[in-house]
């Protein structure tokens, strides 16, 4: 999880009203659009027509993919039935970020040459929640560019100047172009919050294009050539709700978990259950039908979705000490409007009022989101177990900082399937008490669970190891010079390939075909042996 120094103080100031100045155009603010004849809204009852669409086409081209990838690695694997297959990315800020990089270049045919190579291009679905976020909204924004491309096109001098330095952003050109944008959305009819800022400076070291790539919006993936061809996994991006409504601040443990993706935003969870049209965010909304009929585009924008899945402003009603980078940003903000409370959260205009299935929300004009692992689900697998989506094996990056020296301990996959069997998420693999899994060395290496259950879901556990670099870099690290940049993906190629050992690959393959009824190699008996938890 994405964890800053937030403020708590701030919020007992009270400000004027400002005048707002002269703007120059923003391509940020939300703006009025004529709306589609298909419903804005519809039931959580399966897959939209849209990603049903998308994933047909991916599982086609997932499949050769796979295929070939297993060919390569051994040529005793059956491939006549291939399993849906899907990649998770943690939050942790910019080391998550940067140690996702580094498994999605191992994974990468493009860009990497090593053992693991190719699998990507047999990966159906992407998920990524605030760093992991980052990460995958940085490549799904760009059109899907190598990780190589990223990190020496954009990622290695904006980490390495980051406008998150206050006195890095009071200096920079990007100061008064965010402002503007912040400004045009406030006079647009939507005030915004913390959150904008934040996401804008993110959106100038992800996004490529004009002011921090202002015109990527989430929806706007649809249209790039990578997605479009489907050679790409379907991203999914996760943030939480907050019941502010009932006087919580923050997340509780069964916190609602919304999905972000290029065709939708909602909830498969109880008392939500609903989706609406992502390139229509924003639109005033009463049982799905637009209230002045007339519908909003731009509010989708990939630098607000990506802030929305990373935003902790809400952690200020806990006894935090202020941040000069939240001083910046509240700054900002206080240029639009007096502070309020409401500027701690990434705020929707709810897509769901008055929709009867959506009990919880229903009633409410907004809906509070924040960061996607503040109730301890740090790894976003939750879309990843709904049925609609058949999928068979997950690959669990995890780069969660569970332990005071910034390494995952388990808790985070635990607090998953405990929370999935409150949900009734039925394909969640058992997974040991945090004890065990420090005990029995889970943290420190690649483990598989569900291996002895054909109604669970496979997971692949990833953990962020300091192979060849220190990975467990704080959370609240702002900076990486250019060499560390470098270091810290090298070391997320080595997570993937486990170092390079040679037995490694064949493995790897075992777990993701072995309840694919098809002949496995004589080597994944003992792989079983030595990966998969069997409690």
């Amino acid at each position: 999880m994405w964890c800053l120094l937030l403020l708590c103080a701030f919020l007992t100031l009270t400000f004027s009203q400002p005048t707002l100045p002269q703007l120059l155009p923003s391509g940020y603010a939300p703006i009025q659009a004529i709306c589609p004849h298909t419903s804005l809204v519809r039931a959580a009852t399966g897959l939209s027509e849209s990603e049903s669409n998308y994933l047909n086409q991916r599982k086609s081209n997932a499949a050769c993919g796979l295929k070939a990838w297993l060919r390569k690695t051994n040529q005793g694997f059956g491939t006549d039935n291939m399993p849906t297959v899907a990649l998770t990315t943690s939050g942790g800020g910019y080391r998550s970020l940067l140690e996702g990089a580094g498994v999605i270049q191992g994974l990468d045919s493009r860009d990497s040459n090593v053992s693991t190579s190719g699998l990507y291009q047999g990966i159906t679905y992407q998920a990524g929640l605030s760093g992991g976020a980052w990460l995958l909204s940085s490549l799904a924004g760009n059109n899907y560019p190598t990780i190589s491309s990223l990190k020496n096109g954009l990622w290695k001098q904006a980490f390495q100047d980051s406008l998150l330095l206050p006195d890095n952003l009071l200096v920079a050109t990007a100061y008064a172009s965010v402002t503007n944008d912040i400004l045009a959305k406030q006079a647009a009819g939507f005030p915004p919050t913390l959150t904008d800022p934040w996401g804008r400076l993110l959106s100038y070291q992800l996004l490529y294009g004009n002011d921090g790539g202002v015109a990527t919006r989430l929806s706007s993936i649809t249209t790039f050539s990578n997605f479009t061809s489907h050679k790409v996994p379907y991203p999914i991006i996760t943030a939480l709700g907050v019941k502010t409504f009932q006087g919580e601040c923050l997340p509780g443990p069964n916190a609602t978990t919304y999905e972000l993706t290029p065709y939708e935003f909602g909830s498969w969870d109880n008392g939500v259950s609903a989706f609406t049209q992502t390139k229509y965010l924003g639109t005033p909304l009463t049982n799905g039908v637009p209230s002045n009929g007339t519908c909003i585009q731009n509010y989708d924008n990939l630098g607000y979705v990506l802030g929305t899945s990373s935003t902790l402003f809400n952690e200020a009603c806990a006894p935090i000490p202020i941040s000069p980078l939240t001083n910046a940003l509240a700054s900002i903000v206080e240029k639009a409007h007096a502070f309020t409370t409401r500027d701690e959260y990434a705020i929707y205009p709810n897509p769901f009022h008055a929709y009867p299935r959506s009990t919880l929300i229903s009633a409410q004009p907004e809906l509070s989101l924040v960061d996607g692992g503040e109730a301890h689900q740090n790894n976003p697998i939750f879309p990843l177990l709904q049925p609609a989506r058949h999928i068979d094996v997950i690959l669990v990056n995890d780069n969660s900082a569970d332990t005071p020296t910034n390494f995952p301990n388990g808790t985070a996959i635990l607090t998953t399937y405990i929370q999935s069997l409150n949900a009734g998420l039925t394909k969640m693999p058992f997974i040991p008490s945090v004890e065990t899994f420090v005990a029995k060395g889970l943290n420190k290496r690649p483990t598989f669970f569900g291996c002895n259950d054909t109604t669970k879901t496979t997971i692949v556990y990833l953990p962020n190891v300091n192979y060849t670099f220190p990975s467990n870099q704080p959370t609240a690290k702002l900076q990486y010079s250019e060499a560390e940049t470098e270091a810290m993906i090298a070391n997320g190629v080595q997570i993937v390939t486990k170092s390079g050992d040679e037995t490694w690959p064949v493995c790897l393959g075992c777990a993701i075909m072995m309840k694919s009824g098809g002949n496995l190699p004589g080597a994944c008996e003992g792989c079983f042996q030595s990966y998969c938890y069997f409690p």
